[in-house]
């Protein structure tokens, strides 16, 4: 499996992935987070992304404030520059959103340890589904998500996953 916690692997990858990797690393946007173990996420580590596709950043705080200070200080010079706190499955979070090149990047923060992250676990997850599926299916997921359909609504959808997809896909087994 790819390491995700090293972005040497975009390195390898699609333009999309090189083009990432060089703003990503130009930028050390994950270096100047590294005190809170960041990790990229998403679709675009798993070749998945559409033309709007952002770059994901997962980060693991201990104490809000300071994470909040610290992504102020680092990104708000940034182009279109936002950041809030908001309950997501009943943790706190903060979500930074700006631009660098042509990527929007977003950086979202909980007191999770990234790995444990469900960002993290679902990016894993459908990894583990493209590498056993065939290349039809990987073009079927970007092909819903072009017309609308999130992430894991669409690997729902072609897996045939019943209810909460977002907890049945941490569940699914390849």
């Amino acid at each position: 499996m790819i390491n995700f916690k090293d972005l040497s692997y975009l390195q390898t990858g699609n333009t999309k992935q090189q083009a990432a990797f060089t703003v990503l690393t130009q930028y050390r946007v994950l270096e100047n987070l590294a005190a809170f173990d960041p990790i990229l996420v998403g679709t675009i580590p798993i070749n998945i992304d559409i033309e709007n596709s952002d770059l994901d950043i997962i980060c693991y705080w201990k104490n809000k404030s300071n994470f909040i200070d610290k992504v102020k200080k680092l990104f708000e010079k940034e182009d279109r520059f936002t950041i809030r706190e908001d309950l997501i499955n009943d943790q706190e979070s903060v979500i930074a959103n700006f631009f660098i090149d042509a990527f929007e990047i977003e950086i979202f923060g909980q007191n999770i340890p990234t790995e444990h992250q469900n960002g993290y676990k679902h990016m894993v997850i459908e990894h583990q589904i493209l590498s056993s599926k065939d290349e039809n299916f990987r073009l079927e997921i970007i092909k819903l998500k072009e017309s609308g359909i999130k992430t894991e609504p669409a690997f729902g959808l072609l897996l045939g996953l019943e209810g909460n997809v977002y907890k049945e896909l941490l569940k699914y087994k390849v």
